[in-house]
């Protein structure tokens, strides 16, 4: 048994500090992530951690606009997948669902046709889909303007060491709307792609074409 448990040890130690993967079971992260998708995790992108733990090695980055992160909620400590959209120092408000950064508004452009056609056919209509674009930041989001949820939020100033996180599904997310700003530390690290994709609404037939694709 000595050799099975240093490996599931090794294996453990590995996923904790160094790449792991994470399967997501909601649409928070709609359209750029969906329910069912399994993304890789870069958990060196930022840092080294202590395996287990949220102590730091060594550092050689931090997170920038626009990455995707896996972190602990703030709330609950459960880990979620988030954008980052607010930096240390950045001031971020949300009026009637458009963004601004530091005063500047996002810009909203129409999706292209393939991104929209990964959201089913027969929901589609509930929603307004649009490249959003802020300080080099490029995205696909996801709105529902008959929700009013977390549609206007702040102006809020965030301090050294923190950050703003929300989904690309906007209407349809808990965030740092909801549970605040999130700590450096409690990042783990950045999602890079999707390395496998099972459809729930499907009887969990694999979409391979959704097999390691990047993340953007």
């Amino acid at each position: 048994m000595k050799p099975v448990f240093v490996v599931l040890i090794i294996t453990s130690a590995f996923r904790s500090a160094i790449a792991d993967w994470n399967d997501v079971p909601t649409g928070s992260m709609k359209p750029t992530i969906l329910e069912g998708d399994r993304i890789f995790v870069n958990k060196l992108a930022y840092d080294l951690k202590v395996p287990f733990t949220t102590t730091r090695l060594a550092q050689w980055d931090d997170p920038h606009r626009g990455d995707i992160v896996v972190l602990f909620s703030p709330g609950d400590g459960k880990r979620l997948v988030k954008r980052i959209v607010g930096l240390p120092d950045d001031r971020v408000e949300l009026q009637d669902g458009k963004l601004f950064v530091n005063g500047t508004p996002a810009q909203y452009e129409p999706l292209e046709a393939r991104v929209i056609n990964e959201i089913p056919k027969d929901q589609r209509s509930q929603y307004g889909f649009y490249e959003e674009s802020i300080d080099g930041m490029n995205h696909p989001v996801l709105v529902m303007p008959w929700n009013p949820s977390f549609r206007s939020f702040g102006p809020e100033k965030i301090p050294a060491g923190f950050y703003f996180v929300m989904g690309d599904n906007r209407d349809n997310s808990f965030d740092s709307r909801g549970f605040g700003l999130v700590q450096r530390q409690m990042i783990i690290g950045r999602a890079t792609a999707v390395v496998a994709s099972l459809n729930p609404e499907d009887h969990f037939f694999p979409r391979w074409h959704r097999f390691f694709t990047r993340l953007r």
